[in-house]
């Protein structure tokens, strides 16, 4: 395990969040629930029927039967009533786990939810989106992976950040600037680094023609007129943004260049692709898609994910859902 995942852990154990699993049908995120408790990275919340689901220390509700079914069911409805959703739909909305899961969180009864072993990212940000619905600061809702390398000295100590890689399939330049800004709020308050943005393209510094170098130039000149606290500059290419003989090359002028933690991708599938790629030829630790911008956290799973990755999906939705308790109580307090 990486040094940055088992710091995040730690931080998780020291003020412990109710985290929903509504996969009990997978086996995997039986054993993570099991390891997350033995660990005390968090209380936990499975979801289904407790005949079959065997976690000493978990609570287990199926929501079929649960005593907030018809309460839950009730919210949702008044939720989507301008949708058409009648109470009839919304009480067969709440059998399923992971609507009943959101509202979960949505009421105050759980911190957090993840989900996505067995299922599609939509079948996660769907409800999410309905239920729980964006940030009051979010433009845009978008996933992220913490790339976790055993080559430290990549990123902040092998630890770099992937950006859009399982969310938006082809944003605009506009979208690739609110990504960033989104990322790099979400570095802050992971990491004990500042962030470093690269643009990531084909080409760097305009190197060649292109519709992707295009928008990446045009990403970059919006986010530095737009963000200009932001350290963030391309196009990069990845040797330029990573390795620092490279950058003196290809991109002197740059104050980014060689040292970029974080990685934001012209499209969904460079970004899925290349965390992939470092995941499975680079030995190295990947966790997420996470979401960033939906106002409580929810955080999606890979569906070749191994246990220890739910592990530390939840331990990263704890902290996750700490930061936010933070930030509303300092909101309170300037008020």
């Amino acid at each position: 395990m990486s040094e940055w995942i088992e710091k995040v852990k730690d931080r998780a154990k020291k003020q412990k969040k109710t985290i929903v699993l509504p996969e009990s049908e997978d086996p995997r995120v039986i054993e993570a629930a099991k390891k997350a408790l033995a660990a005390g990275i968090a209380n936990i919340v499975i979801l289904g029927d407790s005949d079959k689901v065997d976690v000493p220390g978990a609570t287990v509700i199926n929501p079929r039967h649960s005593d907030k079914h018809e309460a839950y069911a009730q919210k949702f409805a008044k939720l989507r009533a301008r949708k058409g959703v009648t109470i009839v739909q919304a009480r067969e909305n709440m059998n399923d786990a992971t609507y009943f899961g959101m509202m979960m969180v949505k009421m105050g009864d759980a911190d957090g939810l993840v989900s996505g072993a067995c299922h599609s990212t939509a079948n996660t940000l769907r409800p999410a989106l309905q239920i729980l619905k964006t940030a009051p600061d979010a433009k845009l809702v978008s996933a992220f992976f913490v790339v976790c390398s055993p080559k430290h000295e990549y990123g902040d100590k092998g630890t770099l950040i992937f950006a859009d890689s399982g969310l938006n399939i082809d944003p605009t330049a506009e979208e690739l600037v609110e990504i960033a800004a989104s990322t790099a709020k979400t570095w802050r308050g992971f990491m004990e680094d500042e962030p470093r943005i690269g643009m990531m393209s084909f080409t760097t510094m305009g190197s060649a023609k292109g519709a992707v170098p295009d928008k990446m130039q045009e990403a970059t000149r919006l986010a530095n007129k737009r963000y200009p606290e932001l350290e963030l500059d391309g196009d990069l290419q990845v040797d330029a943004a990573l390795v620092p003989e490279v950058a003196t090359i290809k991109a002197p002028h740059s104050h980014v260049a060689g040292k970029v933690n974080i990685m934001i991708f012209p499209d969904l599938a460079c970004g899925n692709i290349s965390y992939k790629l470092v995941q499975r030829f680079g030995d190295a630790e990947a966790y997420g898609p996470l979401l960033q911008g939906i106002a409580k956290p929810v955080n999606d799973l890979s569906r070749g994910c191994s246990p220890d990755d739910v592990v530390g999906v939840i331990a990263i939705t704890c902290v996750q859902a700490q930061m936010m308790d933070a930030a509303m109580a300092r909101a309170e307090s300037e008020a």
